[in-house]
């Protein structure tokens, strides 16, 4: 009999994984901490699937077994913030460079991992971009619970009261709060518009061949007039093409053409690189750009020096020189 109760949670709570782990990335920030969290959430499921009595469907049901181990978890741990966001100016590209990674940052989603099951659709993908989530890392957890459950998820309210032991009065007010907190920090519509798909590929492609060639004078032309670079774990953040093509200029151990090489890959609904840095003959994982496309050029990079993502992306440890 418990075998046949296992099989009966497995074939009707699996296709919900991947749903779950977005739903907990939205409210956590951490890829890692979304896995933990999601299994965490399978293992409290499945001992109590007994008990289970069908009055909620069982997508309400997981997601609110999900939402109440994200807000217990919350409450021992920082928000996670990017750079950008810890309130500082802009840096000057020739000041030290300060590492703190005592600080839990914010961490970017491989697409791979939502997959494309229509049964596991969550939302529309600007709820999971890289800055939408570091904006509702500023929300108590409750209003972000609520957002995401009514403006991620589109549940209604009732559901969402019922699974958060609110009224639907609290429910309706906590939401036009983190709406109105949210409107001030993430981007706007315009901000968050996209090129072409074609030129978006070109876009892309002038983006590797001045980064891999080290053409600082093609770099320059790559970004909007208010580009912002930002390197978790170190605190700074740069602004303009000038100041961003001047920290990579100096600061970048890459001496020249050859030294860099770029894997395409995709975080967060957003174009993403794996960039790897040449020692001898091969090519070694340095940082992971996670990349913001205007009309108007590159406006946003996020560089992720955390190199447990490599294996995260799916991307390979080296690289042999002259594959």
């Amino acid at each position: 009999m418990e075998d046949l109760v296992d099989t009966d949670f497995v074939t009707k709570a699996d296709p919900y994984r991947r749903e779950l782990l977005a739903h907990c990335y939205r409210m956590l920030g951490s890829v890692y901490d979304a896995e933990d969290l999601v299994q965490e959430t399978y293992v409290r499921a499945w001992k109590s699937y007994d008990r289970f009595e069908g009055r909620s469907s069982m997508r309400t049901w997981l997601h609110k077994i999900a939402t109440n181990a994200c807000l217990n978890a919350l409450e021992s741990r920082s928000r996670r913030p990017l750079p950008i966001g810890l309130g500082a100016p802009s840096s000057d590209p020739g000041d030290d460079l300060i590492e703190q990674r005592e600080v839990p940052w914010l961490e970017p989603l491989p697409d791979a991992m939502l997959g494309g099951d229509p049964a596991a659709v969550v939302t529309d993908r600007e709820s999971i971009r890289l800055a939408v989530v570091a904006a509702m890392q500023y929300l108590p957890p409750r209003q972000r619970a609520v957002l995401i459950l009514r403006d991620a998820l589109q549940w209604p309210a009732a559901e969402v009261a019922s699974m958060l032991d609110m009224t639907v009065a609290s429910v309706n007010s906590a939401l036009q709060r983190a709406r109105a907190q949210l409107a001030t920090a993430s981007p706007s519509s315009t901000e968050m518009s996209e090129p072409s798909a074609s030129d978006q590929r070109e876009l892309l492609d002038r983006f590797v061949a001045a980064f891999e060639a080290k053409d600082v004078n093609a770099m320059v032309k790559i970004f909007t007039t208010d580009a912002v670079w930002e390197m978790p774990p170190f605190t700074g953040w740069y602004q303009g093409p000038l100041d961003i093509v001047r920290l990579v200029d100096t600061r970048c151990p890459a001496e020249g053409p050859g030294d860099m090489r770029l894997v395409p890959t995709r975080a967060n609904g957003q174009p993403a690189f794996g960039l790897y840095m040449r020692s001898g003959d091969e090519y070694l994982p340095f940082n992971l750009p996670v990349l913001t496309l205007t009309p108007d050029g590159v406006s946003h990079v996020s560089c992720f020096f955390d190199l447990r993502l490599f294996e995260t992306f799916g991307l390979p440890a080296s690289i042999p020189v002259g594959s």
